[in-house]
């Protein structure tokens, strides 16, 4: 009979033991990976954040960084209407305000960089563009951004500091687009932001604008309040902000807010 019990006995403290060992574990550093980080980011930092985003994903291995460009517009109504997202950076602070104003914001925006409009052309630059008055010659095709992105609302800025109506052949909805009609051929001219003429040096090549100073466009960046990952957001901010960020956004020719 003792024996028995021993057993029973020494049988019950061994299924405690295992069951301590088991469900009581302490999370290893795997239970981090295999998260998304979804930014929203304007057009003209397509470069720079594909950058940032690799740094990032090298900095928090298993994270993966997921990307959406668009012009900061189309990227605040989508916000606005529900789309998932942890983290904004616009073109400008209208875009950003409207957000705040909605209460969809995790915090305040932080302003990482500025930047300026130039005038692109083809290489060769067929319509001999060198001036912002240039662009209103009758038979010159110019592109511009629609009113309501950023872009489009520096042109217009630009457009009362050099007195000049342009009649634009299209209006398009975000920065590259305006880019990708010059490169193509389809335009002799177009307005984009000196960042995107750098970036597609060789492409392009880019007429200084005298009046581009009345219209700065300032980006700023902030968490989004119905984000799944408010702590890699805030994270992916410092980044942006920080030395790594100003780097890569100076390399690219933003400058700094």
């Amino acid at each position: 009979m003792k024996s028995r019990a021993a057993l029973l006995a020494a049988a019950v403290l061994a299924a405690a033991l295992a069951g301590c060992g088991s469900p009581e574990a302490a999370p290893s550093d795997a239970s981090a990976a295999g998260r998304t980080l979804t930014v929203f980011a304007a057009a003209s930092l397509r470069q720079t954040f594909t950058e940032l985003a690799g740094t990032f994903e090298q900095q928090h291995p298993g994270t993966t960084v997921a990307l959406n460009f668009a012009g900061s517009s189309d990227l605040a109504t989508q916000i606005a209407e529900g789309a998932p997202a942890d983290v904004f950076a616009s073109a400008d602070s209208r875009n950003m305000d409207r957000l705040k104003d909605a209460s969809l914001l995790a915090g305040e925006p932080v302003d990482f960089a500025t930047n300026l409009l130039t005038i692109a052309v083809p290489p060769d630059n067929p319509a001999g563009i060198s001036s912002f008055a240039d662009l209103a010659r009758p038979g010159v095709t110019v592109v511009v951004c629609a009113p309501q992105v950023p872009c489009g609302a520096a042109a217009e800025q630009v457009e009362a500091a050099a007195g000049t109506v342009l009649h634009p052949a299209s209006e398009e909805s975000a920065v590259t687009d305006v880019l990708g009609k010059v490169i193509s051929g389809e335009a002799d001219a177009g307005l984009v932001y000196v960042t995107d003429a750098k970036g597609a040096a060789g492409k392009v090549t880019a007429v200084p604008l005298r009046e581009s100073a009345a219209a700065v466009n300032t980006y700023p960046i902030a968490a989004v309040g119905g984000g799944r990952h408010q702590d890699l957001a805030a994270e992916f901010i410092d980044l942006v902000g920080g030395e790594t960020g100003r780097k890569v956004l100076a390399g690219a020719g933003f400058g700094r807010p």
